[in-house]
C-alpha cells in the first residue's frame, strides 16, 4: 500500500528501527509466487506487513502522504467528451447530480456509458475537483443503475484467502455483458470486518461495519451491518471494509478525527493519497468514486456530492484502486476505459486472474451481441478479442 519500493521504505522512513539485510531484500523480490496480478506496491506492502513491519509502515505512510497536493488546476481537456450532458439531466432512473464547480474551472458534466437493451445508458461518468483548497486533486465518479445491472463479487487468488483461486477473473461468458469492474477493500488481515460469499463466511461478519451486500437478484447495497454472523438466505455475498464514511446522506461522525482508529491506524484519515469508495443513492443506484491525493473526509464529501446516502471506503494508495467501464466507441466496439486514466492504467485488469477480490457489474438484460475489445496497454490501440479466446487463454 505504498508508492515507493521497499528500499525507499527503509531508507526514507523517519525513526525506522531496523534495516533489512540483503537476504531479506532478496526474499522480498523472490518469494511472491502467488498467481494473479498484483501491483508491485501491493506485493511490497503485503510483504512488509506479513513480516512484522505493519506499525513502521503505518508511520511511513503517515509521513509520506502528509503533504497536501498543489493548488494548480488540472488540464480540463483530458475529461472532455463529445457526448457529455449537464448535471441535473433527468435519466431513466434519476436526475444526475450537479457536482461542485471550483472557481475558474469548467462545470462538471456527465458522459453516458454502456446502454441497456432499451437503448438507455445504465452508467454515467464524471470528473470534478472535490477539494477547493487543493485544486489539483481530481475525483472520478460513476453512477450505475441498480435495476439495470447485476452485481457480482469475485474472490481473488490471495484475498480473502490464499488458496490460489484459479477463477479470480470475470468469467469469459460474462464479458460481452460487462458494464464495469472495480476494486474491493483492504486486505482481510487489516480489517475487523468479514467476508461472505456463496454460502461461506471466509471471515465472520461483524456488526457496525460498512458492508457491500449483493442479494440473490444481483442488487448491490452499501449498508451498516447489523445481522451479526447470521446471513439471510437471500444474500449472496457481503464484503465489509471499516465503518460507513457516509450515513444518511452526510459524512459519518468521527471521520475527520478517527479518534478510535475505526478508519485505520491513527492519522490514516489525514493522508493525501489515492482513495476509492462505494455508495448507494436513495433510489438504489451505485456510486463509485476514485480520487487522487485526497484525505478521508474529502473522499466522503465526494460521495455525498455524487448523491450517496450511504457509503464506504474501499482500497487506497497507488495501484490498489481500479474502476473500468465498458461502452461502445465511435466504431460501435465495446471498449474498456479507466475512470482516472492518468492514475489507473489497466482497463482490462479483471479479465485475467487477480490476487485481490473485486466486483463486476453486468447488464440485467443482455443486449444483442456486439464486438468488444480488451485494452492492450503495450500498443496505441485496443486489441479485439472474442469470449472464446479469453477462455482459451485461461
Amino acid at each position: 500500500m505504498i508508492e515507493w519500493s521497499s528500499d525507499h521504505f527503509w531508507q526514507e522512513l523517519p525513526h525506522a528501527r531496523t534495516d533489512p539485510s540483503d537476504a531479506a531484500r532478496a526474499q522480498l523480490r523472490s518469494t511472491d509466487f502467488t498467481p494473479g496480478y498484483a501491483s508491485w506496491n501491493d506485493k511490497t506492502s503485503s510483504w512488509i506487513r506479513d513480516h512484522g513491519g505493519g506499525p513502521a509502515l503505518n508511520a511511513y505512510e503517515n509521513w509520506r502522504y502528509a503533504s497536501p497536493p498543489p493548488e494548480t488546476s488540472p488540464d480540463p481537456s483530458q475529461f472532455a467528451s463529445a457526448t457529455a450532458i449537464p448535471g441535473g439531466t433527468v435519466t431513466s432512473s434519476a436526475a444526475l447530480p450537479v457536482l461542485p464547480t471550483v472557481a475558474g474551472s469548467p462545470t462538471p458534466t456527465w458522459t453516458p456509458g454502456r446502454v441497456g437493451a432499451d437503448g438507455a445508458p445504465v452508467a454515467y461518468i464524471s470528473h470534478f475537483q472535490p477539494d477547493p483548497a487543493h485544486r489539483s486533486a481530481v475525483a472520478g465518479v460513476a453512477i450505475v443503475s441498480g435495476t439495470a445491472t447485476i452485481a457480482h463479487l469475485v474472490d481473488g487468488t490471495s484475498q480473502p484467502r490464499g488458496d490460489d483461486n484459479a477463477a479470480a477473473s470475470v468469467p469469459a461468458a460474462e464479458v460481452p455483458n460487462l458494464v464495469a469492474a472495480f476494486n474491493s477493500g483492504w486486505k482481510m488481515n487489516d480489517l475487523a470486518g468479514g467476508y461472505f460469499s456463496n454460502g461461506v463466511a471466509d471471515k465472520a461478519l461483524k456488526n457496525g461495519e460498512a458492508s457491500a451486500v449483493v442479494d440473490d437478484t444481483g442488487h448491490l447495497s452499501v449498508l451498516d451491518w447489523t445481522g451479526g454472523a447470521v446471513v439471510d438466505p437471500h444474500i449472496v455475498s457481503v464484503r465489509q471494509n471499516l465503518p460507513l464514511i457516509v450515513d444518511h446522506g452526510s459524512i459519518a461522525a468521527g471521520v475527520q478525527s478517527n479518534d478510535d482508529s475505526r478508519w485505520g491506524s491513527a492519522k490514516n484519515q489525514l493522508q493525501y493519497t489515492e482513495r476509492s469508495a462505494l455508495g448507494t443513492t436513495a433510489n438504489g443506484d451505485l456510486v463509485y468514486v476514485a480520487a487522487s491525493k485526497v484525505d478521508l473526509a474529502t473522499l466522503a464529501q465526494a460521495l455525498v456530492a455524487a448523491g450517496a446516502v450511504t457509503g464506504m471506503e474501499l482500497d487506497i494508495h497507488g495501484g490498489l484502486t481500479e474502476f473500468n467501464s465498458w461502452a461502445a466507441d465511435r466504431t460501435g466496439t465495446l471498449t474498456p476505459t479507466t475512470i482516472l486514466p492518468t492514475i489507473q492504467n489497466r482497463p482490462d485488469r479483471y479479465l485475467a486472474p487477480d490476487q485481490r477480490d473485486f466486483f463486476y457489474l453486468t447488464l440485467s438484460t443482455p443486449t444483442p451481441t456486439q464486438q468488444w475489445a480488451a485494452a492492450d496497454t503495450t500498443t496505441s490501440g485496443p486489441s479485439t478479442f472474442t469470449a472464446a479466446s479469453i477462455s482459451d487463454a485461461k
